[in-house]
């Protein structure tokens, strides 16, 4: 029952850094950009749930759903203001800027919230389910983060394949050009892209504080780029392949803890990432492409 209890754990980790992903994924595999300032939005999405919950004493799901809205609008104007006038640019400089808005919102959290460690409360309570006469206890935040996490996979997996927004996104994403002359608004769908990323950060910002409850201006760096490193494990640009390396990645993390060390489950991680790419340079689920020179 250890084993399990430890697999579940890491299950429910790797939901969290899936869903993390898939923004990273989205807007790499569309605006053709990696916007390392994700796990800043991460952060300020579970600022925003902790004051509307513990402060203003709001219902947690309305927490979570202003964070998201806040969020959402975060990212379009990031996006209009920072990566538009870059469309062209080398990706060089999409890269550096990227990391200057990364440490822009760290220092803007700092002067709005402090320092100061925060006590998140949980959105769901500190409960759990005892199966197996007490052997497997599966809190309730690990049962709502898997749950949650499939359910964002399955509608957004819709959302892409089904609707007229996703089909845009996806013409985007094979030819910016091509899309435009066919009547898409590339700046549209580009910026959509941006809105639904940001709003999922928001998502896993209030999952993530529930499951590890200190709240600090820089909480979203570590996760951020763990679920960076699931998007380019998976294959960066598939939406599957964001989900199944966040889960993969959740529970090596989860196992190298228990087995190996705590202290060097962050060095595995990467270890086991750069033997997956070095077989498989595309990830997981990703697709070699050839670029004509």
């Amino acid at each position: 029952m250890v084993f399990l209890n430890f697999f579940i754990s890491g299950i429910s980790l790797g939901s969290i850094y899936a869903i993390i992903a898939l923004g990273y994924t989205m807007v790499y595999g569309i605006a053709k950009m990696l916007n390392f300032a994700h796990g800043d939005v991460i952060m300020v999405g579970a600022y925003v749930c902790f004051y509307a919950v513990a402060r203003y004493e709001l219902p947690p799901v309305l927490g979570v759903l202003i964070a998201m809205l806040l969020c959402t609008f975060l990212g379009i104007i990031v996006e209009r203001l920072a990566y538009k006038p870059l469309r062209q640019a080398p990706s060089l400089a999409v890269l550096i800027t990227a990391i200057g808005v990364s440490y822009f919102l760290q220092n803007a959290a700092l002067l709005l919230w402090s320092s100061n460690p925060k006590v998140f409360p949980s959105i769901i309570g500190r409960g759990a389910y005892k199966l197996f006469d007490g052997a497997l206890s599966v809190s309730h935040v690990t049962v709502l983060t898997i749950v949650t996490c499939l359910l964002i996979m399955i509608v957004l997996s819709l959302f892409i394949n089904k609707t007229r927004l996703g089909k845009a996104m996806r013409a985007c994403s094979e030819d910016k050009s091509a899309a435009q002359l066919m009547g898409i608004n590339v700046n549209a769908t580009i910026s959509l892209t941006f809105a639904i990323g940001s709003g999922l950060a928001a998502v896993a910002g209030a999952l993530l504080c529930s499951a590890y409850p200190t709240l600090m201006p820089t909480t979203g760096s570590l996760p951020g780029i763990k679920a960076f490193t699931a998007a380019v494990f998976g294959g960066i640009g598939s939406i599957p392949g964001a989900f199944l390396g966040g889960l993969m990645l959740g529970v090596i993390e989860i196992f190298a803890k228990a087995y190996i060390s705590s202290q060097l489950s962050d060095a595995v991680v990467f270890a086991v990432l750069i033997i997956v790419l070095l077989v498989k340079p595309a990830g997981l689920l990703g697709k070699q492409v050839t670029e004509k020179v």
